[in-house]
């Protein structure tokens, strides 16, 4: 497994199903995957699809075990039992990682040119030159971010959502196929949050991305996403947002009771 360390890129070990349909469109697919620390399963017997080019919210309760999953397809952790393929197009894809919220200690200096610059390491090696064109590639990152003015301020003095365009800006350095997103709206206020949501839905309408994306916010989750993974009682169950974000399923998954 590849992992660019901190850089927001993780390339983990592809592997390829002996029944892959040609037809099919699957970047990811767990079938009879556990997925669990030191072989006890958070999560087992799991099933579920991404499709290429798709929009994906995942939701769930804390401590449902959604981070455990994320860090399994992230190839962070091994699977219990079962493995994680990857399909399409005979290659490991690359990873793009959005943090919750970064945590570079203030006492590092970073610009956030620099701090976006970590994406490209999956690439250019730590301690290797940066060439001229890959800095101009993270600047057109940044300017997509919506933050190429803050390229040379600090990174720890932005607001909330500065620092959260920055980390996209960084994830997009990667040249990924897949965009992974955990709470990328936590602690912003409500126009922050839907300046983020926006941007979000330009990069994948625009570049065709995979997205997948943690939040408990169901109302921005039934808007934006095509397909919803709930995670819920050590189960996993996937479906379109219109089918699984009605009020009866919210209430049974999350044990609420509307008046």
């Amino acid at each position: 497994m590849a992992v660019a360390r901190g850089s927001g890129t993780l390339a983990p070990v592809l592997l390829h199903a002996k029944d892959t349909n040609a037809t099919d469109d699957s970047l990811v697919r767990l079938d009879g995957v556990a997925v669990g620390y030191d072989r006890h399963a958070v999560l087992r017997d799991i099933h579920f699809r991404l499709r290429r080019g798709s929009f994906t919210g995942l939701l769930g309760a804390n401590g449902s075990g959604k981070t455990t999953l994320l860090k399994t397809l992230l190839g962070i952790l091994p699977p219990v039992a079962g493995r994680v393929k990857y399909e399409g197009d005979n290659r490991v894809p690359t990873f793009g990682y959005v943090p919750q919220r970064e945590s570079l200690d203030s006492i590092f200096l970073f610009t956030s040119l620099e701090v976006a610059l970590m994406g490209v390491y999956g690439r250019v090696k730590p301690g290797r030159t940066i060439e001229a064109a890959e800095r101009e590639w993270v600047r057109e990152c940044l300017r997509k971010a919506g933050a190429v003015e803050t390229e040379r301020q600090r990174f720890s003095e932005l607001s909330g959502g500065q620092k959260q365009r920055v980390l996209i800006a960084r994830a997009l350095a990667a040249k990924p196929d897949f965009l992974v997103l955990d709470e990328p709206t936590t602690g912003l206020d409500p126009a922050a949050a839907q300046s983020i949501i926006d941007l979000l839905q330009a990069i994948h309408r625009e570049g065709k991305l995979t997205l997948l994306m943690v939040s408990h916010d169901l109302l921005t989750v039934r808007r934006y996403v095509q397909e919803v993974i709930w995670v819920h009682q050590g189960k996993i169950e996937q479906g379109r947002a219109e089918d699984l974000l009605t009020r009866r399923k919210i209430e049974e998954v999350l044990g609420l009771e509307w008046s």
